[in-house]
């Protein structure tokens, strides 16, 4: 007999996660099964001001969005890539670019090249030949040509904006699609025999069944442990820091093309450029800073004048044991948490609600898509967690206790095996469906300090006078293409200008 289909699925808990999945999942299933989000106006989100990474755009596009409107309703700006400063010892400051280093000379990866003109003496840095770099750092922005000829094909962007507006917005994209929203705090989790979810019970006696729940209640879990108790693994060892101070600002100046990341003494700062304000704040471990300290030390580092009271969080680093368990899918923080650092929060949101879509269950739950499902998610945090785990771990930082415990501590398997295969000759191997490119690990590698012993030995068939020749002409006409750019706060003025808020 075949099983029945989802007829009616409940997301519990609203904000960037729950309107997310509302929205993809009402567009997608166009209106087969009912949708409904619970959510209370008295419990807040977590989201303060959002960095992205470039797949925002296929989600985006995936549900239609007109880039532009979206930029304005969410009073975003344009994102290239992040700056981080004193990460490798103080003083120190590298780029990571979104799009790619140069162009494809020959068998090689561009980097290899570079590095054996480096080793030759070439006195230019590799970030003269990575355009999204070259823009950021001179404040110009421009979108992607189709060309493939044009220098601006290499360019790729991800965006800045307000967490809270960005769920404002998707709700009412949800729930012109037919999610039905209900207010209200959930009291108790009703379990069938079976161990599956039947439904929840509010705090004012309505009572919300369903086939299917997804978990986007927040750190709490209110499903997927609360009620399911699936376990959670702890990855504090290689990621400290517990605590996070959020603080607001008021704009003094146009916002830069790029996140900024400054390592401190027991942690890692944010500065996140909006078009209405700029979004700060402390990631810190606090058995090494007090909160009243980590508030005083960001409030003492502001551009402008404090808009909001700090808000503080708190967390421990890792990932359900299970994401999917039986009827119950959590996404966003209650599937895990890996700190903001190379701004992937949304992207695991975002990457949840794909591979759901790709496994969408019916009634039977089959066991081995869900178990497909879990591996999947537990890989994309491991490969996330590596790379994260990388900026601490490559330091010469040991001015402070953090940093001369990252330094020292034991780390994955996997990312040990990555860093050894680039030292030797600058290679990076990416595992299967990995989310960071080539590029975001050569920019990290060598802003950390872990330099090749040389350079891959197949770019020596190439002659080196050709090589040098073709490094500058790309170098000259990636400085000329971006000197013709708009520059970032131009093109916003031109294009997407958001309204003030009132």
């Amino acid at each position: 007999m075949t099983p029945a289909p989802i007829q009616r699925i409940l997301i519990v808990g609203g904000g960037t996660a729950g309107w997310m999945t509302a929205a993809a999942l009402a567009h997608v299933l166009r209106g087969t099964v009912k949708i409904e989000l619970v959510e209370s106006e008295a419990i807040g989100t977590v989201g303060v001001g959002e960095a992205t990474i470039p797949p925002i755009l296929l989600f985006n596009a995936l549900l239609g969005i007109n880039e532009d409107e979206f930029i304005r309703e969410t009073q975003a700006t344009f994102k290239l890539g992040i700056q981080f400063r004193d990460w490798f010892r103080k003083g120190h400051e590298y780029f990571h670019p979104f799009g790619q280093y140069g162009t494809r000379i020959d068998a090689a990866a561009f980097h290899q090249y570079w590095l054996r003109l480096h080793d030759a003496g070439l006195d230019s840095s590799l970030d003269d030949y990575s355009v999204t770099t070259v823009a950021a750092r001179m404040g110009r922005f421009a979108r992607t040509d189709r060309d493939p000829r044009s220098i601006l094909s290499h360019m790729t962007h991800a965006f800045h904006f307000d967490a809270s507006l960005y769920a404002r917005f998707l709700r009412r994209r949800a729930e012109a699609a037919g999610v039905v929203r209900h207010e209200g705090r959930i009291a108790d989790v009703r379990l069938r025999e079976d161990g599956f979810i039947d439904a929840v019970s509010l705090d004012d006696g309505r009572v919300l069944a369903a086939d299917f729940f997804v978990d986007c209640s927040g750190f709490r879990g209110l499903l997927i442990e609360g009620a399911l108790k699936t376990g959670y693994e702890d990855w504090t060892h290689w990621l400290p820091c517990d605590r996070a101070v959020a603080m607001p600002c008021a704009r003094v100046s146009d916002p830069t093309p790029y996140t900024r990341s400054t390592a401190l003494e027991a942690g890692w700062q944010w500065r996140i450029p909006l078009q209405h304000r700029t979004g700060n704040g402390y990631v810190y471990c606090s058995e090494h800073i007090s909160d009243d300290e980590a508030q005083a030390r960001v409030r003492g580092s502001l551009d402008g004048e404090v808009m909001a009271s700090p808000n503080f969080l708190r967390f421990t680093t890792g990932r359900r044991k299970k994401a999917w368990n039986r009827n119950c899918l959590a996404i966003g923080l209650s599937a895990g948490f890996l700190e903001p650092l190379e701004s992937t929060s949304i992207h695991l949101i975002q990457s949840g609600i794909t591979k759901l879509l790709l496994s969408f269950p019916d009634s039977a739950f089959a066991q081995p898509d869900i178990d497909n499902y879990n591996r999947l998610m537990q890989t994309e945090f491991e490969r996330v967690r590596d790379f994260v785990v990388l900026h601490y771990h490559a330091t010469e930082r040991d001015d402070t206790p953090l940093w001369r415990h990252v330094a020292a501590m034991d780390i994955p398997e996997s990312l040990r095996w990555k860093m050894e295969q680039f030292r030797t000759r600058g290679r990076v191997f990416r595992y299967e469906d990995e989310l960071f490119q080539e590029t975001s690990w050569v920019a990290v590698l060598m802003g950390q300090g872990v330099r090749p012993e040389r350079a891959d030995p197949i770019t020596e068939v190439l002659p080196l006078e050709i090589t040098r020749q073709r490094l500058h002409d790309l170098r000259a006409a990636i400085r000329q293409g971006v000197e013709r750019m708009p520059t970032h706060e131009g093109f916003i003025a031109a294009h997407c200008k958001a309204s003030p808020l009132t």
